[in-house]
């Protein structure tokens, strides 16, 4: 009988009785998993959590996994640049992970960005990438392929936001309008940011201009320092709520201890809005660990903040009224109806963390992808040196098992296939996601992927059989004749003989012969 009902109620109605349904199952279950809250756990995604707690999400966006436990629908969409065809991304399994082979093998042989990203929640809410706003041209799509992550074990991609780049929605379902309260939370990235304005996730207007004071209501990740001070390097967690990027009520920062995430791999930002006279900001290590509440206290003292003056748009990655000079990664996020309990808000943390985000991909100490490696010199002065990062840049330094953890990552490196050829290899950051080793006038650096042909080019190496007869040697897919080389402990691409110092013929087989490691962190 229920379902005969249903089927003869208008879509919006229909989507609310089956999200109170929802609600009432996940209580339910939590209720009879009171003896064991482990397993009730487990079961409970995000958004089946906030649902428990009176506050259903009205917006859920993840390009890595499902946020309810009973989801099964798309994740996102890609377009292939071969023939502009598009392929929706789901799961592996109901309430899972995506199927991001699905991606590889529909994007092989071409590039793809991401056109959209699927609402999980009923309201439908789903992103596109952003038209021109009053401060920005219209937007590209973010490439598909620039963010590969390990989630729940499984092998993902994540939303890698080069300036220029942006996902909105202008006519959305359920999200809070003129003071409504609501809450959110992202899964971002502390090692992928900037000081442009402005990487954002959540309310915003619907015309994409800047209409007014409090007609945004998003959370924002970066280290601009809008009001001074801010204290340290940030980035920081800050509410946009229009014309100002707000640490508390007077702006600037007034809690010394909040110098900012650091530049952990994986950050839970967390906003939640009374609408009326109370906001908070919070935020917690994705990997471990609980939330810290840096504000908690009144809406902005300048007019047009208390009441707020949401429009209920949603976007992602730029400020409302497109100000997209901004870069950022993002993960999974959701949107509440009501400002969600700090006890809920913890569950979700306690979930995030239990999901394993950049944890090993299970293969390493080969050329495989997805294994992780380090990468040491055999050169007879340097054999205990390793290629890592440092300020950016690829040197070699010498490694042993008492070297700190930082150290042990920064020489960690995932094989990925080759971003211009996957017959060939490029090199991914271990602890800084979507980062890869790419050649620029000549040297190497750890920089982000932007997804352009260039960067592809210069990030990808074919491997060889050593030059000095042992190990392997990695020529530059765009320059072929020249090799990864340590040279004075930095590490360039150099031919052998040539102009520059780097290309001296002296020892030059044995410094572009590299012996394929395990890798120093775990």
């Amino acid at each position: 009988m229920l379902p005969t009902l249903l089927r003869s109620c208008p879509r919006r109605l229909r989507s609310a009785v089956l999200s109170v349904l929802a609600a009432f199952a996940t209580i339910a279950a939590l209720v009879v998993g009171v003896g064991a809250p482990q397993a009730a756990a487990a079961s409970s995604l995000p958004c089946d959590v906030y649902a428990a707690a009176g506050t259903p999400c009205v917006a859920a966006h993840s390009l890595v996994r499902a946020l309810y436990s009973s989801y099964s629908g798309s994740l996102y969409q890609v377009k292939r640049a071969s023939d502009g065809a598009t392929a929706n991304i789901g799961l592996l399994a109901t309430g899972g992970y995506a199927n991001a082979a699905a991606q590889d093998s529909f994007c092989s042989g071409t590039t793809c960005i991401i056109t959209e990203i699927y609402d999980q929640s009923p309201r439908h809410n789903h992103l596109t990438i952003e038209g021109a706003g009053g401060a920005g041209a219209a937007d590209v799509g973010s490439p598909a392929d620039a963010l590969p992550v390990t989630v729940g074990g499984h092998q993902v991609y994540g939303l890698e936001i080069s300036a220029g780049m942006g996902y909105r929605d202008n006519s959305t379902s359920g999200v809070a309008v003129n003071g409504q309260a609501e809450g959110m939370y992202m899964v971002t990235s502390g090692t992928h940011v900037n000081n442009r304005c402005c990487f954002d996730y959540g309310n915003a207007e619907t015309n994409n201009t800047d209409t007014g004071n409090g007609h945004m209501d998003a959370i924002n990740f970066g280290t601009e320092c809008w009001f001074s001070p801010c204290y340290g390097q940030g980035p920081w967690v800050q509410a946009d709520l229009e014309n100002g990027l707000f640490q508390s009520d007077a702006g600037y920062s007034k809690n010394t201890s909040n110098t900012g995430t650091g530049p952990l791999p994986f950050v839970t930002a967390l906003l939640k809005n009374n609408g009326q006279n109370h906001f908070a900001l919070k935020y917690g290590n994705a990997q471990s660990g609980g939330l810290t509440t840096t504000y908690s206290g009144g809406e902005p003292t300048t007019s047009g903040y208390s009441p707020m003056h949401q429009e209920g748009a949603i976007v992602l990655g730029t400020g409302g009224d497109n100000s997209n000079g901004s870069i950022g990664s993002f993960f999974e996020g959701v949107m509440t109806s009501g400002i969600p309990t700090d006890a809920a808000d913890d569950a979700v943390q306690s979930n995030i963390v239990s999901v394993g985000y950049g944890g090993s991909t299970g293969s390493t100490g080969t050329l495989n992808a997805g294994s992780e490696i380090s990468l040491r010199a055999t050169t007879s002065c340097c054999t205990t040196d390793y290629v890592r990062h440092q300020n950016d840049a690829a040197v070699i330094s010498p490694l042993t098992s008492s070297s700190s953890s930082l150290d042990k990552s920064d020489a960690t490196w995932i094989v990925r296939k080759g971003l211009a050829d996957s017959s060939c290899v490029s090199f991914e950051s271990r602890n800084y996601p979507g980062d890869f080793l790419r050649h620029y006038n000549y040297r190497l650096y750890r920089q982000p992927m932007d997804g352009t042909s260039q960067f592809r080019a210069d990030a990808t190496f074919c491997p060889q059989t050593g030059k000095s007869g042992t190990g392997t040697s990695f020529a530059s897919y765009n320059y072929p004749t020249k090799y990864l080389r340590h040279y004075n402990n930095n590490v360039y691409i150099a031919s052998n003989g040539g102009s520059n110092a780097w290309d001296s013929s002296t020892s030059w087989s044995d410094d572009v012969s590299w012996a394929v490691s395990a890798p120093w962190a775990p």
